[in-house]
């Protein structure tokens, strides 16, 4: 299903666009409607799933429909400060073309960043991402409102209650209106968060993701690369590696445009597909691609799912994709049937926490393979989650997006 069935919001949807997201996830399938459709959810899935973009989008759409200025319209509850500032990044970037504001609030001892925080609390930021404590804090001083509030989501719910946040999150929860929309995300489902939906959750429509994993046949691979390093090695990678047809996956089409007339000038027979293409050029580019008379093909996502061919024995990631799932769909159209297959993944600088997260879905590290020496030197794998420059807390940001379109 593509994102743009969904329906939502103009401005979110270039959002969408920039950030490179063309088919939903299956959690994204499911929980999607049902937030449009004002109900409340309790949702198994872990990180990696695409559950942020999962209720982000939705919630973002209907504060855009039902806007309300000076007023908070959602309040996402996390454990950890690093996942507060990564789905305030990602609101970042989803909201670039609207009008909302978001903001991060969490732990810390810089008295500038508590009052950023109680500024945007007061001007009625749309959207909060907070951990409990600190949210606490900020309410202890009497000054949030959250009389128009529209969502609550508790994010990893089972996390924070394993912390020891139930009682802030009751406490935070009293302070709300009754009548609100209420999400709750948690990657297992135990006795303490069945009691907790039971509290605050109304007739809930409950989604239960099973995590897919690649097939134990495919032999996954990973290269730890500077940019520039990445079409020599895939280069390499092809004149190396014995395939009957190779796919390369992108997760841009310009990429996918690029790499493809770079390998073409190189020699190789390749062919790409992309959503640029009609669909009467895409299904004759397949066709040549499953006959073999083009062993090689680049494209985006929009082949990860749903095609079906047995001589696929070789995939690349270009690059890192954007979530554990569909690094799964890439991978897995390798080694069809009883067939065996290799899976070659290119991590990028900026690419390390990508990586990591897929890593910690698949429940596995994959082996990182040494560069060749003739293509240089390679930075080393370090996934960390980076939240600002050097060792210093980032100064809290009160993001507004693009200026309201008249």
């Amino acid at each position: 299903m593509r994102f743009t069935e969904f329906n939502f919001h103009p401005n979110l949807l270039e959002g969408v666009e920039a950030s490179n997201y063309e088919n939903a996830t299956p959690v994204q399938e499911q929980v999607i409607p049902s937030i449009l459709a004002g109900k409340d959810i309790i949702a198994s899935a872990q990180t990696g799933t695409g559950k942020t973009a999962a209720f982000l989008l939705p919630v973002m759409n209907q504060i855009l429909k039902n806007h309300v200025d000076g007023q908070v319209g959602a309040l996402i509850v996390v454990p950890t400060r690093e996942l507060a500032i990564q789905i305030a990044q990602h609101i970042e970037g989803l909201s670039y073309f609207t009008h909302l504001s978001s903001i991060a609030i969490y732990g810390g001892n810089d008295a500038q960043n508590f009052v950023a925080e109680k500024k945007a609390l007061q001007m009625g930021a749309d959207i909060i991402v907070c951990t409990p404590g600190r949210m606490i804090a900020h309410l202890n001083m009497g000054y949030v409102n959250m009389k128009g509030l529209q969502f609550l989501i508790l994010d990893e719910a089972d996390r924070m209650l394993d912390m020891g946040f139930q009682d802030d999150i009751n406490k935070i929860i009293k302070g709300l209106p009754v009548k609100r929309q209420n999400l709750l995300f948690s990657a297992t489902m135990p006795g303490k968060i069945r009691e907790l939906a039971r509290k605050i959750l109304h007739e809930p429509v409950e989604i239960n993701i099973a995590i897919s994993k690649p097939p134990e046949k495919i032999v996954q691979k990973a290269f730890v690369v500077y940019e520039p390093q990445k079409l020599p090695l895939i280069k390499k990678i092809l004149k190396e590696t014995p395939y009957k047809n190779a796919l390369i996956f992108c997760s841009r089409k310009q990429t996918v445009k690029q790499l493809a007339r770079e390998l073409k000038h190189g020699g190789v027979n390749v062919a790409e597909i992309h959503s640029d293409l009609e669909q009467s050029e895409r299904e004759s580019v397949l066709g040549a691609f499953t006959a073999g008379r083009i062993p090689v093909m680049v494209a985006t996502d929009i082949l990860s799912r749903g095609i079906d061919i047995d001589t696929i024995d070789v995939v690349i990631n270009y690059d890192v994709p954007g979530d554990g799932e569909d690094y799964v769909h890439r991978i897995g159209r390798t080694a069809r049937a009883e067939a065996d297959g290799s899976a070659f993944t290119l991590i990028g600088e900026k690419e390390h926490n990508r990586f990591a997260a897929i890593e910690q879905l698949l429940g596995k590290e994959v082996e990182k393979v040494e560069v060749p020496k003739e293509l240089g030197k390679a930075p080393v794998y370090n996934p960390r989650i980076r939240s600002g420059s050097g060792n210093r807390s980032p100064q809290r940001q009160f993001h507004r997006g693009a200026p309201k379109r008249r």
